[in-house]
């Protein structure tokens, strides 16, 4: 997959959340989103799931990108967050997703999620099961 197509074809959770994709090369996926009033806690800081979901969803990006001859699927099945510092309603936050590994059963995958001004906010590691639906 290209990054036209995921361009062209955001993922319906992703557009929800206001994820955009900025660059997914194989060995790189960024993107940004900007923290939104309905995507906070209290204080107005953003809210541990949708942390979570920006990085469970630039890990599936980066799986499929790099999915092997006769996979065409993936899913999560683990996922860990340290949550490091908060991020101000109103604010952008930037994702970083790096391999671990890439395998042809499972990919693991680190996400930082930063500040617009580069303070990490949280460190997300992920794998990512490889399948084929049949």
């Amino acid at each position: 997959m290209e990054f036209e197509q995921i361009a062209n074809s955001p993922l319906p959770f992703a557009k929800l959340l206001g994820i955009e994709i900025i660059s997914a090369p194989r060995d790189k996926v960024n993107a940004e989103m900007l923290v939104r009033d309905d995507l906070c806690t209290r204080p107005a800081v953003l809210q541990g799931g949708a942390a979570m979901a920006l990085a469970d969803t630039l890990g599936a990006v980066a799986t499929v990108i790099n999915l092997p001859d006769g996979a065409t699927t993936t899913t999560t099945i683990e996922s860990k967050t340290n949550f490091i510092a908060p991020a101000p309603a109103g604010t952008k936050v930037v994702a970083e997703c790096t391999p671990i590994h890439r395998g042809r059963r499972t990919m693991v995958w680190q996400t930082r999620i930063s500040t617009a001004e580069g303070r990490l906010v949280a460190l997300v590691t992920q794998t990512q099961l490889v399948s084929r639906l049949e």
